[in-house]
């Protein structure tokens, strides 16, 4: 880079460390308010069937979120959307303490509050990864895994500094706690208010229609890499807490602490070492190797005879699951670089259908065997198959064409 660009560059460091707090507030608004679902249903006599058909609507909040956020995106632009996501990421954690108990319903406060922490996450999913792409800084594939990482750390802290704080304070004292966690969204609506920004339309010189994005083959390859990606990941981390506590005998409590947070914290670190090396090293193929290293997670969480030898099956996969979501969108903004947002939207929303694919066919699979979640674990190896199908595809699709990546137009105008 020239010093020219060198100092423009460095006027971002600030935009990408406020989409780290970004990715920060997504952690808490899907992570906090599940820490809590045993006291609403003992604090408000929910039933339990309410109070799990919340992680439901939170799904179904935020995939619709993704349906339709690409086009008011391209109407509001980035800093709108982003501080409107932060702002609605603070209501609804400060609703969750407030809601409940001054509306007729409990349930239908909770809701409330589930729908806005939705809105502001699913919307952060859909633009900071944009953002952060479009900033005019060298290594983007470094920069989108150590983005993605935060997540991974925003989980890990979400649960570590709630637990020692219900400990301390006392789970009675969960509302000022939600608050609390509130302050870091209110951060980043105010830094999005001034921070440079760039959107994807204005650093490409083509931009290619919803439609057309559709009808392009290397679209869809793309897709089936984000719906496996989502899918690989949530299929052993919703499982972690439980392969944790039967592989140490230890309580709920610790088994939250050691499965998730083991999960999360080898996934961060997944992202962060391909930070510092991925320049070094083909993205595609480092996916395709992370793959395979997550299929053999996969048959030693299920095949093993040993608690404890499962519970390191979910190690690895959460290492080896670190690269697939910003491996894909990195692959995505090299491979396809006029897909602009309406792109990274609707992979959002493919990563988010594996997230709920993945636990659907294992959960399934595991009620036909007779409830065991082990032996059902088995066919969450049929995702990172797909995954390393797919890179397969895409690697050749690329290579026949005469340039070293293959632009999105060249396909379809």
């Amino acid at each position: 880079m020239t010093a020219k660009e060198t100092t423009e560059a460095s006027k971002y460091r600030i935009t990408i460390y406020s989409c780290y707090i970004g990715y920060i507030t997504q952690a808490i608004v899907n992570i906090f308010p599940t820490l809590l679902f045993i006291r609403f249903q003992n604090e408000f006599g929910i039933p339990l069937g309410q109070i799990t058909s919340l992680i439901t609507l939170n799904f179904l909040f935020q995939l619709s979120v993704d349906l339709i956020s690409s086009k008011l995106i391209e109407k509001t632009g980035y800093r709108r959307a982003v501080v409107f996501a932060h702002i609605s990421a603070v209501s609804g954690l400060v609703a969750y303490g407030i809601l409940p108990y001054i509306l007729p319903s409990p349930y239908i406060g909770l809701i409330i509050s589930v729908l806005l922490c939705s809105i502001g996450g699913g919307i952060i999913e859909v633009v900071i990864s944009p953002i952060v792409e479009a900033c005019p800084t060298e290594h983007k594939s470094q920069q989108m895994s150590l983005l993605h990482s935060f997540y991974c750390w925003g989980s890990v802290a979400v649960v570590v500094l709630s637990t020692l704080f219900f400990n301390t304070a006392g789970l009675q004292n969960w509302r000022i706690l939600s608050s609390l966690w509130a302050l870091i969204p209110l951060a980043g609506a105010v830094l999005f208010c001034f921070v440079p920004i760039l959107s994807l339309e204005e650093t490409s010189e083509i931009t290619v229609p919803f439609n057309k994005l559709l009808k392009a083959p290397i679209f869809w390859i793309l897709m089936l890499m984000m719906v496996c990606s989502g899918a690989s990941e949530l299929t052993v981390s919703q499982w972690a807490s439980d392969f944790a506590e039967a592989g140490l005998g230890v309580d709920k409590t610790v088994g939250d602490l050691m499965g998730p947070c083991m999960f999360s914290i080898l996934m961060g670190t997944a992202r962060v070492i391909y930070a510092k090396i991925g320049e070094k090293v083909d993205v595609a193929g480092y996916m395709i190797g992370s793959s395979a290293l997550c299929v053999a997670g996969y048959l030693i969480i299920s095949l093993s005879p040993s608690p404890w030898l499962s519970l390191i099956g979910c190690g690895i996969v959460g290492f080896s699951v670190g690269i697939m979501w910003p491996g894909t969108f990195s692959v995505a903004a090299s491979s396809a670089r006029s897909g602009g947002t309406a792109m990274f939207a609707l992979l959002a929303l493919g990563g988010d259908l594996g997230c709920a694919a993945g636990p659907t066919l294992v959960g399934t699979m595991s009620e036909v065997l007779g409830g065991d979640i082990k032996q059902g674990m088995i066919f969450g190896v049929f995702f990172p198959l797909a995954l390393i199908l797919a890179l397969l595809i895409l690697k050749a699709h690329i290579k026949n064409k005469s340039r070293k990546t293959a632009e999105l137009e060249s396909e379809i105008l």
